[in-house]
């Protein structure tokens, strides 16, 4: 009577180490929990993953890669997630245009370091806007007010730290001209209620769930980050866009100027060129398109349209043998 047992157990096992062998993680550096890349990054990962004994595509299953797992990791930001890929902590990452470039180029807030040559993009996602929030009774109405007030200008090595010291820079500040703080999104947020803070920098898609919900807990202004200022800033970075904020996506805040960056996808060059061309694919493939239309507000905005856009460092060679096969690149 256990012969019979014993067999099923083997077979089953079996059939278990098999499923094993076919498994492959994939993860992906993303930012703080209350901010977008987190979020949308869990979307992605939902979108490229096709685990052992899954449905296939055609039968209302998922049409992501074939026995990956993709996973959502939190991290610092941008910085963080370069440095991560580079390192092999992260098998690829988000990070924000300029950061992208000054990390492979060994410039900007990189100079000094040997380049991080091996940096190579998937694809570009979608802009980012830099967002000033500041306490109403604070009084602050410009970036030049930020002088002598408690300011959380992100953690230092993320993406938002190092936009934030380029606009107190070209507004004649430095960190030692403010109390600086070193918060993310979320503690930014409960130290602005708890009388902490005057006001705090992140560089995020817009509507951002911290601030959505800091509107609805606080009486809070967008500081605007316009002018001749913003315009020197645009003409010494060209990574940086003018744009604006529109009226209502947060609680009682109006339209407001601010600068934009392009969020990218990056990965290693090391990383095996035909699994990333598989995850391009299903990045773009029309059940991942529904996922991305309803996972984020910001999902509507990646689109295989933009997916070249504003790339200032090389692509994989496994994403450009999708996109040229697209016709989106010679």
């Amino acid at each position: 009577m256990k012969r019979p047992i014993l067999i099923s157990l083997a077979l089953l096992l079996s059939a278990t180490a098999s499923a094993a062998q076919d498994m492959r993680l994939f993860s992906i550096g993303t930012g703080g929990t209350g901010a977008t890349y987190y979020p949308l990054g869990g979307t992605i990962a939902n979108a490229i993953s096709n685990p052992p004994g899954s449905r296939p595509c055609d039968e209302g299953g998922s049409c992501g890669v074939a026995g990956l797992i993709a996973v959502a990791q939190s991290s610092k930001g941008s910085v963080d997630n370069v440095r991560g890929i580079v390192s092999g902590r992260f098998d690829s990452g988000f990070s924000q245009s300029d950061v992208a470039y000054w990390a492979y180029s060994g410039t900007g807030m990189f100079e000094g370091e040997p380049p991080l040559e091996n940096l190579r993009i998937i694809a570009a996602l979608y802009p980012e806007h830099i967002q000033l929030i500041a306490r109403t009774d604070a009084r602050i109405e410009t970036v030049a007010g930020l002088r002598g007030k408690r300011v959380s200008l992100d953690e230092k090595g993320s993406g938002s730290y190092a936009n934030a010291l380029e606009i107190l820079k070209f507004h004649g500040l430095t960190e030692g001209d403010i109390e600086a703080h070193y918060l993310k999104s979320v503690p930014a947020a409960e130290a602005i209620i708890a009388d902490e803070i005057d006001a705090f920098f992140i560089t995020a898609g817009y509507p951002t769930n911290a601030i959505i919900e800091l509107a609805e807990r606080a009486d809070i202004t967008l500081v605007p980050i316009g002018g001749e200022n913003a315009d020197m800033i645009v003409e010494a970075f060209p990574f940086y866009s003018r744009d604006t904020v529109p009226a209502g996506i947060y609680s009682g805040i109006g339209a407001t100027e601010t600068l934009a960056v392009g969020a990218q996808w990056l990965t290693s060059a090391e990383a095996d060129p035909e699994l990333i061309h598989a995850i391009t694919e299903a990045l773009w493939n029309e059940k991942s398109r529904t996922l991305l239309d309803v996972g984020h507000s910001k999902g509507a905005e990646v689109t295989l349209e933009t997916a070249l856009d504003g790339l200032a460092i090389p692509l994989h060679e496994g994403a450009a043998r999708f996109y040229r096969a697209a016709g989106l690149l010679d």
